[in-house]
């Protein structure tokens, strides 16, 4: 996992106010988030064996994380701190309904380069997936993604926060994840049903890319690849917080994938975690371990 780390500072509102607009909150937390560090986690618990790297501000947010990530089991060698930059921090207002409004300020996850990536070679290439996102400096991960390529090893990419990628870097990647909105900027199509969902994938797969997943929030995910295009339904929950349904549903796909499951069977894996994710608060906190996930799938059987 080459990913981010963001401290997620969540304060909870009746609504979102309007431009100008003083409200009174409900509440407040500090959550430790980031789309790389919330995918870590959501691997780890639910049995993965997961190396982490990225960088971390030498400040109190960092030593959070890393005691975070040690209590998760996951291996943090490669997880460098910056003197300069600090840790990043995510703004986040949630509403009565459960939806989320986020800023980002990245600070020291843009100051991971290329020649530190270089140093954790080895152990990407003894790895059975490179999962990746765009909560870290451009270059660093398409060097990611040479890197992984020129040795095999698969790679799933989820393209959030949403940017244009070039097709170069498109045709190297063995997992894609966008959802709606990312998969209009990577496809130019914009996803507002299964139809559309099909033709946005149909594109993202002549550009090169060997799978091409399309989460859909409630809907469930639509998944694209050589054995065709298939819409896996997702699970009806009441929604406290979607912070990291995304990144819950990414990282349980990637371990899924990892164990050898088909792709249609790694999505419904992923569904369950994401819909298990959103009846809780907070990031890194609502991930679930593999046993919850067991009695949901067991529940809705049949």
């Amino acid at each position: 996992m080459i990913g981010s780390f963001m401290m997620d500072l969540v304060v909870r509102t009746p609504r979102v106010p309007e431009n100008g607009e003083t409200i009174i909150g409900v509440d407040f937390h500090r959550f430790p988030g980031g789309k790389g560090a919330n995918q870590a986690v959501a691997a780890s618990r639910l049995g993965g064996k997961v190396t982490m790297a990225g960088k971390l501000g030498d400040d109190d947010f960092g030593d959070a994380f890393l005691a975070v990530l040690k209590n998760e089991s996951i291996n943090t060698d490669f997880v460098l701190r910056d003197k300069e930059a600090p840790t990043g921090i995510g703004s986040v207002t949630l509403d009565q309904l459960g939806h989320n409004r986020i800023v980002v300020v990245p600070g020291a996850n843009m100051r991971y380069t290329l020649e530190e990536l270089r140093k954790i070679e080895p152990i990407m290439a003894q790895s059975d997936m490179v999962m990746l996102q765009l909560e870290m400096d451009l270059e660093v991960i398409r060097g990611a993604v040479d890197m992984a390529f020129q040795r095999g090893v698969p790679v799933l990419l989820n393209p959030a926060p949403a940017q244009e990628l070039p097709d170069a870097v498109l045709a190297k990647i063995s997992y894609l994840t966008p959802n709606e909105t990312e998969a209009e900027i990577l496809s130019g199509v914009k996803v507002v049903d299964l139809q559309t969902a099909k033709q946005a994938a149909k594109i993202l797969l002549a550009k090169g890319t060997n799978n091409v997943v399309i989460t859909l929030a409630e809907d469930g995910a639509l998944v694209a690849g050589e054995d065709g295009i298939e819409h896996v339904q997702g699970f009806a929950v009441q929604a406290v917080d979607t912070v990291a349904a995304g990144d819950a549903f990414n990282g349980a796909l990637v371990l899924a994938l990892a164990r050898g499951k088909l792709l249609p069977e790694a999505a419904r894996f992923a569904n369950a975690v994401g819909a298990l994710t959103v009846t809780r608060p907070g990031a890194i906190p609502s991930l679930p371990a593999s046993s919850e996930v067991e009695e949901f799938l067991a529940a809705r059987a049949g």
